[in-house]
């Protein structure tokens, strides 16, 4: 474990004097440490945590936050992660799980070792999270947890159904935890980005035609950004929200129309290789 100095989270912005772990911030550019810089704008203490040291550190260094190691397939340092936070910000107000695998394969070619690290980190890895954070919220007089979900927890995407079984599964984990913990001040909630501007997705992005596939989707003309998804987490962190159990739909409405299907897919791409080519 490592840590820096806290000299981060300054007094103006909607979470002044309030703490915060971001786990999944460990890759360069990434949802997490778009989420992890805009609650340190907006002024609270930040605490990052994933399995890069090197990029955790340089992330922390410039919040004036605290880097963590976690392995969030293992409880203990899943537990260890949690009291280290909590240690170095002297105690937690707010908590995003923004880590997850984008694993594409056919549902009958899927292994059972896939599956098992699937599950490991998509849903028994945030269940233990919680668990772990309940009491440490509890003594703290309550506290937000924020699980990045997917809009594919509702709607269908090829080739991808282990990882929206496991999505679909933390949201249910959510809400049961918001019914059951919502007496203690504590409020859990979902966010469900679609298509996201991030280093997961650039190979995608330099294909021709794909990402215009995708955005035929979204009514609002757009696939999402990392910032767009921060700005979520800001709302469900800060006092202003009077929401538990939900699950809320940052996706520019692609829950209304859909993801493409592949054969959608292949023609975009052809036609993009096409007209790149003259023929």
């Amino acid at each position: 474990m490592s840590g820096a100095a806290m000299t981060g989270g300054g007094a103006a912005g909607r979470l002044a004097g309030k703490t915060a772990l971001v786990v999944g911030a460990a890759g360069v550019g990434n949802m997490g440490q778009v989420i992890a810089r805009r609650f340190a704008a907006e002024g609270a203490r930040v605490a990052v945590a994933g399995r890069n040291k090197e990029v955790l550190q340089a992330l922390a260094d410039e919040l004036g936050g605290v880097a963590l190691d976690c392995d969030f397939t293992r409880r203990d340092s899943i537990e260890a992660m949690v009291q280290g936070a909590a240690d170095a910000l002297g105690g937690l107000d707010i908590a995003v799980n923004a880590t997850g695998w984008g694993l594409l394969k056919p549902f009958l070619e899927t292994t059972d070792e896939e599956l098992d690290r699937m599950y490991a980190l998509q849903l028994r890895g945030p269940f233990q999270f919680v668990q772990a954070l309940i009491p440490v919220m509890e003594r703290r007089g309550g506290g937000s947890i924020i699980q990045i979900s997917s809009a594919t927890a509702t709607i269908m995407f090829h080739d991808h159904a282990a990882y929206m079984a496991t999505k679909a599964g933390t949201d249910h984990m959510i809400r049961t935890v918001a019914n059951e913990f919502g007496h203690l001040g504590i409020r859990a909630n979902s966010i469900s980005p679609g298509v996201t501007e991030t280093p997961m997705t650039a190979e995608a992005q330099a294909v021709p035609g794909l990402m215009e596939a995708f955005k035929k989707g979204y009514p609002l003309g757009r696939y999402g950004t990392s910032a767009d998804i921060a700005a979520g987490c800001v709302f469900l962190a800060s006092d202003e929200c009077f929401m538990t159990g939900e699950n809320l739909q940052v996706n520019g409405g692609l829950t209304l129309r859909g993801n493409p299907g592949k054969a959608d897919i292949e023609a975009s791409v052809a036609a993009a290789m096409a007209a790149g080519t003259g023929q």
